[in-house]
């Protein structure tokens, strides 16, 4: 049987140790008689399984103590409301930076609940180069607020690798697709999230890390389920949860730790992204448009010079079990989605079938 390669954005590829582990228990979880799908968030087998799941994200991401860690509903998109519905009674005009699709989507959003300022630091040279202006460029405002950013963006393949820091900010990053992908400073920020189904595990729940002195009450407007302050109070079991993402978020956070924690990881990122970022310079048959320094590490986009083969080019890849690389409905093109538990074999295998294809159809 042909091995296959997913490179979808999400949800995306999972390690095959744990695939292995879900399926070896899935009838019997915990010696419980009962699937993973049937276990009740209530019982007790199952919290003490979520205290260790977030112990283990607790001790990969270094997360200090002043901070809590949540587990939501609603993905990303239910966090564009969360922030300011949760923070509106203290900052009522944040900042938010606009680099790409996503961090617009949460600008948008967050206007219906406050008044954000809008802060563009994408350009678009003349050769259709996406440039992102270095964090002290930010025309940010002078405001004692909160500064919403997103550090990769899925859809355009861009990437914000320096970490903001400003005396009058309080950052909040919207991680989805960077977390557990490289080490980050926890520190440095006030809150970030998540959505699971790119480096945690399938779609579901979304991990929120936020520090203490941000789980204010929020507007007495904002629905139970996205106010903080409760959802710590219940240990996020305020509704039901879902319990099989939790489940394999914590399958995922075994194997990061027992390949070697985020150092491992991130060495393994480096390499994959350089390796076909490398390639796609050698060739004129296939063009990125995004600046070096914020060419993503985990969503690689490009589009073929002939962009009649486009179609062509993800059909026949799917016949060499290359799965999920067309790219998104805004951008076109290609997108190789090259999260943690794509092997290097992926990469190379992708970058064989480019040159066959480009070979074939120059």
């Amino acid at each position: 049987m042909a091995i296959v390669y997913n490179f979808n954005p999400g949800p995306s590829i999972l390690p095959k140790v744990v695939l292995s582990e879900i399926k070896k228990n899935f009838f019997n979880w915990n010696n419980s008689q009962s699937s993973i799908l049937e276990i009740s968030h209530r019982s007790q087998k199952f919290i003490e399984y979520t205290f260790q799941v977030e112990q283990d994200l607790r001790s990969i991401l270094n997360i200090p103590k002043n901070y809590h860690v949540l587990f939501c509903h609603g993905g990303a998109r239910g966090q564009f409301s969360a922030i300011p519905l949760n923070l509106k009674r203290k900052f009522t005009q944040p900042d938010y930076i606009h680099s790409g699709y996503w961090s617009l989507c949460a600008f948008q959003e967050a206007k219906k609940y406050c008044v954000p300022t809008y802060v563009s630091v994408r350009k678009v040279l003349q050769d259709k180069t996406i440039f992102i202006e270095p964090v002290k460029k930010w025309n940010i405002s002078t405001n004692y607020t909160y500064l919403h950013y997103c550090p990769n963006e899925t859809i355009e393949g861009i990437e914000i690798f320096e970490e903001p820091i400003f005396d009058n900010k309080i950052i909040v990053g919207d991680f989805s697709s960077t977390i557990l992908s490289r080490k980050i400073n926890v520190e440095k920020y006030g809150i970030i999230y998540a959505c699971s189904q790119k480096n945690i595990g399938p779609a579901g729940i979304t991990v929120v890390i936020v520090r203490d002195d941000l789980l204010m009450q929020p507007n007495i407007q904002s629905p139970s389920i996205l106010n903080y302050q409760l959802l710590m109070k219940s240990n996020s079991m305020f509704n039901t949860p879902s319990v099989f993402s939790w489940y394999v978020a914590g399958l995922v956070f075994k194997w990061i730790k027992n390949l070697g924690g985020l150092s491992v990881i991130e060495k393994n990122n480096k390499k994959k992204a350089k390796l076909l970022y490398q390639y796609l310079s050698s060739t004129d048959f296939y063009k990125n448009y995004v600046i070096s320094s914020h060419q993503s590490r985990m969503n690689v986009t490009f589009h073929l010079t002939k962009n009649e083969l486009t179609n062509l080019f993800v059909d026949t890849a799917e016949k060499y079990k290359l799965l999920g690389l067309k790219g998104h409905s805004l951008v076109g093109g290609i997108r190789a989605s090259i999260y943690n538990a794509m092997p290097i074999k992926g990469i190379y295998c992708l970058i064989n079938f480019m040159k066959y294809f480009e070979e074939k159809f120059r």
